[in-house]
This record gives structure tokens, C-alpha cells and sequence, in this order.
């Protein structure tokens, strides 16, 4: 289930992290899309580290959905290389960058979560 002020915290989500420099330990994908999706459920996900990102991911127990289906606050993963992203809205995704966020297609993705 979705926080009911899940666009807002998503939104101050995505501000703060617009211009935050990817660290290997401190900020990297996963604890971006960890942070997205306790912004949108309000709940801090329980996720097993496991040898890739996809069982990490799945770990967590969210359904997954084809790409195409992704809306915003869902949770992709986007190969070669393998990264998490969050999905802006229709069409769009946001992904951690060396000096901020990225934006790249959904097309991208190969696989996505629904959150909430």
C-alpha cells in the first residue's frame, strides 16, 4: 500500500537526490531505490543482499511487472550495466549518477517492481 503522501516524499526524495554524488558504500542504486521505496510505502523494505541485483531486488517481495507497466514510484532495473532506477513518470527514469541523478527512458529497463 502507498503512503498517502507518497508524491510528496518522492518528490523530496528525488530533490535531495538530484545533485547527490554517487558513493560506492554511502549512495549507490540500491540505497536510492531503497529510499524511494520507503518514500512511497512509508515502510523501510527488508532486502536480502544476494549475488545480483534482480534477487536482491526480488528479495524484498514486490510483485514484479513488465517495464511497460511501470508507473511512477516503481522500482527497475536497467542492464549493462546492471543498475536500479526509479521510475519518474510515464516514460522516464531516474538512476544515480557520478554527480546526481541520471534521467533515462523506461525503454531501457528490463525489469520493474510494483511498490505499494
Amino acid at each position: 500500500m502507498r503512503h498517502p503522501d507518497w508524491v510528496a516524499r518522492l518528490a523530496a526524495l528525488l530533490r535531495e537526490a538530484e545533485t547527490r554524488t554517487f558513493d560506492a558504500r554511502h549512495w549507490n542504486c540500491a540505497i536510492f531505490a531503497i529510499a524511494a521505496v520507503e518514500a512511497v510505502t512509508g515502510q523501510y523494505p527488508h532486502v536480502r543482499v544476494l549475488p545480483d541485483l534482480a534477487a536482491s531486488a526480488d528479495s524484498a517481495g514486490f510483485p514484479r511487472v513488465a517495464p511497460a507497466f511501470a508507473r511512477c514510484g516503481d522500482v527497475v532495473l536497467a542492464p549493462d550495466p546492471a543498475r536500479l532506477g526509479v521510475v519518474l513518470d510515464t516514460g522516464r527514469v531516474a538512476f544515480v549518477g557520478p554527480r546526481g541523478l541520471l534521467s533515462a527512458a523506461l525503454t531501457e529497463c528490463a525489469i520493474a517492481w510494483r511498490i505499494g
